[in-house]
């Protein structure tokens, strides 16, 4: 290999290299319609091609959400739906989660709605992997009817300012 095909091909290896960095460091941006973006860069190797994806995921009110309160911080659940709603999603009454000592928020999607769960997580400040599917583990009684379920933990309870029940 030539010295100019080396030196460029480690070029493009640094601006890929940087790229992802800022991808992966960067946080999920949010449009002031309540719209969320969700981001995908994907990158081939030895070519140097970088391409990336931005999906728009627009609130619905025909999405419902519950967001139940895992922690021991008083109106979390309340504060947290009232941002879902500010934000253009459809709530459910916020409740308690069968448990008041849960540490990691986590968002739980009914089938179809794995976007939306994504979409909400991204709303509230959480990464990806926060986003699991609805099942019976859930630590909230009764989810009939909703379609994402979020449970405050103690991560994000501190973000609460206000008593609201819930």
């Amino acid at each position: 290999m030539s010295f100019p095909k080396a030196a460029l091909l480690v070029v493009v290896a640094v601006v890929v290299g940087v790229l992802l960095l800022h991808a992966a460091t960067s946080s999920p941006s949010h449009t002031g319609s309540g719209s969320t973006s969700a981001t995908t860069t994907t990158t081939t190797a030895g070519h140097g091609t970088t391409t990336t994806t931005t999906t728009t995921i627009p609130p619905s009110k025909d999405v419902k959400v519950l967001v139940a309160n895992g922690s021991p911080t008083t109106g979390a659940a309340g504060y947290f739906t009232s941002k879902v709603t500010s934000a253009g999603w459809g709530t459910l009454p916020a409740t308690d989660a069968s448990s008041s000592s849960i540490s990691t928020s986590a968002v739980y999607y009914a089938s179809g709605q794995q976007a939306a769960a994504t979409a909400i997580a991204a709303l509230l400040g959480l990464k990806p992997s926060a986003v699991q599917p609805l099942s019976t583990s859930v630590p909230v009684t009764g989810t009939t009817g909703a379609d994402v379920v979020v449970v405050i933990g103690s991560d994000l309870s501190s973000q609460a300012t206000t008593t609201t029940t819930g």
